[in-house]
């Protein structure tokens, strides 16, 4: 990828972000970008295929960060990476985090299907741990560690520490 290019992706993400996606201009980007506005068309075509490059990038960036969890063997130690994921994603990707948590209601953006094989993975961990209904149990968890990411992104990580513990012993972690 070109410099430019990845300054053009770099400024587009952090506008929209903050701004939101559809009140940012392709003539804000560039100008953040520090770059002409045709060069964004010449590289994404419009504003939605600039989008779909950061969602592509979103995607391939949620598979490495779930990949361990995915592949842990022992389903504790599955269920307690996944706790503890949102408090290990560095602070320079958080306007990343931001974008994806934004784009759910901004344009109904969905990740069910992309989130299908942590899903299963978690029921399948509830499972061989004995829980009376470990799809409902993975669902919950899923819905919990969502909220807990979103305010780290808000407030911070010190502002769901106490999440984080209550959910290891929750989980007898």
């Amino acid at each position: 990828m070109t410099d430019k290019k990845e300054q053009i992706l770099h400024a587009a993400l952090e506008l929209f972000a903050s701004e939101g996606y559809h009140t940012v201009s392709t003539s804000k980007i560039a100008k953040k970008a520090v770059v002409s506005e045709g060069l964004i068309f010449r590289h994404f075509e419009n504003k939605k295929g600039l989008l779909e490059a950061i969602l592509e990038y979103a995607f391939e960036r949620m598979g490495i960060l779930l990949m361990p969890i995915l592949t842990e063997k022992s389903p504790i130690k599955a269920i307690e990476k996944y706790i503890l994921l949102p408090f290990e994603i560095d602070k320079s990707e958080y306007h990343f985090w931001r974008l994806l948590f934004k784009l759910k209601w901004e344009i109904e953006y969905s990740s069910v299907e992309k989130m299908k094989p942590l899903i299963d993975k978690l029921s399948t961990s509830f499972e061989a741990l004995n829980y009376k209904e470990p799809e409902k149990e993975a669902e919950v968890l899923n819905h919990i560690i969502e909220s807990v990411s979103g305010g780290i992104l808000k407030d911070g990580l010190q502002s769901q520490e106490i999440l984080k513990d209550f959910l290891l012993k929750k989980y007898h972690i």
